[in-house]
């Protein structure tokens, strides 16, 4: 009983980082997909690189409100209530990263684009899905 506990303390947090890192290469790697979509055609060759600079501010502002504190809160939650439901995690995971763009000091709702929000949900089911599939099957 003991060594299981110990195990879950080591476990748990070894799968938490594998989800996150997950969701960070599909949230790196859709919404590059995405950006180069909406930014197709739309820069001349000398205005490219005020363009980027741009793009990365506004990727800034995401990263300074990035937290980990809701995924956390799903974790815990899950840990302790028990949860082995995967819809739980893949819910929670996909809500945990839906709340980044409003943790990043956004005042206004309207102002966020429905694509930052399908990108953020699908790296959140994504990491939210691995969590499950490492520890929350046996919470």
């Amino acid at each position: 009983m003991v060594w299981q506990s110990v195990g879950r303390f080591i476990w748990v947090p070894i799968a938490a980082l594998v989800a996150a890192l997950v969701s960070g290469f599909v949230l790196f790697t859709l919404g590059l997909e995405r950006i180069t979509q909406a930014t197709q055609g739309k820069w001349d060759d000398a205005d490219t690189l005020s363009g980027l600079f741009d793009l990365l501010v506004q990727g800034q502002a995401l990263v300074t409100g990035l937290t980990v504190v809701p995924a956390l809160a799903v974790i815990i939650i899950g840990e302790v209530a028990r949860i082995r439901s995967a819809f739980y995690y893949v819910t929670g995971g996909g809500l945990a990263l839906v709340a980044v763009p409003l943790l990043a000091r956004y005042s206004d709702l309207s102002t966020i684009p429905s694509v930052l929000w399908q990108v953020f949900a699908t790296a959140g089911f994504a990491g939210g899905w691995v969590y499950w599939l490492l520890a929350g099957r046996n919470a």
